[in-house]
Order: C-alpha cells, then structure tokens, then sequence
C-alpha cells in the first residue's frame, strides 16, 4: 500500500529544505507550487479563468501572467485571493490526483504531497498523515527578510496572510522542529518516515 503523507510549513519555515531531503531518500515529492505554476501556463483552461478574472494587466509582453503583479492584487485583496483559489485550486488537485494515482500503481511505498496551504486549503483528505515543518515566529520574519529580501512590514504580511504555525502544530500528525541545525531537522525526518514507513 502507499502511504500519502501531505508536507507542509509556514512561508520560511524550511519546508522546502525537508521536500529536497525526503527526494534525496528516493521518496516522489509532489509539489503543490510547481503544479500550480504549470494549471496557469498560456493554453491551460485555468489561465485563461484567470485573465478573464483579472484582466489583460496582470499579463507579461509574452502574455504568461505576471506573478509578481499578480501576488500583490491578492496580497492586499482577501476577496481576490480566495477568487484566484477558487480558480487554481480545483486545477492543481486534479494534476495531484493524477500523480498519486502513478506512484499507487507504481507500488511504491510512499508519496509526499508537498502543500503549503495544506491545512487552509482544507487538503487534507487527499494524504494518510502530515507532517509540518515549523520554526519560531521570530526565526520565521529573519529567514524571509533574509531570504526575499521583504522589509519587516512586507515580510509580516505576508506570514499573516497564512494560519500561524502555532495552529497548524495543533492540526498536524508529525512535527519537525526546524529551528536546530540541518543535522537536527534530518534525524526528525528520518524518524518520522521510519515509523510511519515500515
């Protein structure tokens, strides 16, 4: 049987650190962010939902859709956020569908859907058990500052507009404690994927 376990964090929480280690152990990783990348290419149906929704402004000279202009209308607009996921959501779950389905075929004995809107995105019956990747709040704001960049206004907004990973540690099966070394961060995985695993 294969085991669906569902990853996820908060923005900056090392998620994608654990993602790249579990793929390191030959474990298929599904990733929610690069499926939703391609749901939206030129072609896709849920592209163009999405100009119809935002109109042609939102597009690159190439016409593929300009990300960054289109983070900043939903990062400031609730309504347009959940409008843009009403759009993209039905199509990345349909493409995770697809792939779980290969890996069960394949008999392999476990697939990790990586989602960062695991819990607020209410996917959770699409995995067996979750594993969240969290750090401290104040561990969070330095790695996303450092990481993009963000001023300390525009990195909080945007760890307020996801569930605090307070609440996400009280939804999940499995925590790793990401606030230690790699090293750290390795055993707890290994832990986790030895007893869920065999």
């Amino acid at each position: 049987m294969t085991i669906v376990l569902g990853l996820t964090g908060g923005i900056a929480s090392g998620k994608s650190t654990v993602s790249k280690m579990i793929r390191e152990l030959g474990i298929r990783v599904i990733d929610a962010d690069v499926i939703a990348r391609e749901v939206v290419e030129i072609g896709k149906p849920a592209y163009q939902q999405i100009v119809e929704t935002f109109g042609l402004d939102i597009l690159l000279d190439n016409g593929e859709i300009n990300r960054g202009k289109l983070g900043e209308i939903i990062f400031s607009s609730e309504q347009k956020r959940l409008q843009l996921n009403e759009i993209v959501h039905p199509a990345i779950r349909l493409e995770m569908l697809k792939q779980i389905e290969d890996e069960k075929r394949k008999h392999s004995n476990a697939v990790v859907l990586d989602i960062p809107l695991l819990f607020e995105s209410k996917l959770t019956y699409l995995v067996d058990k979750t594993i969240l990747v969290y750090v401290d709040e104040e561990t969070q704001l330095k790695r996303l500052m450092q990481r993009n960049g963000f001023s300390e206004e525009e990195a909080v907004l945007r760890i307020q507009s996801q569930m605090p990973l307070t609440e996400k540690r009280l939804l999940a099966d499995e925590l790793i404690n990401n606030n230690g070394t790699i090293e750290e961060t390795k055993k707890q995985l290994h832990d986790i994927l030895s007893y869920i695993i065999h």
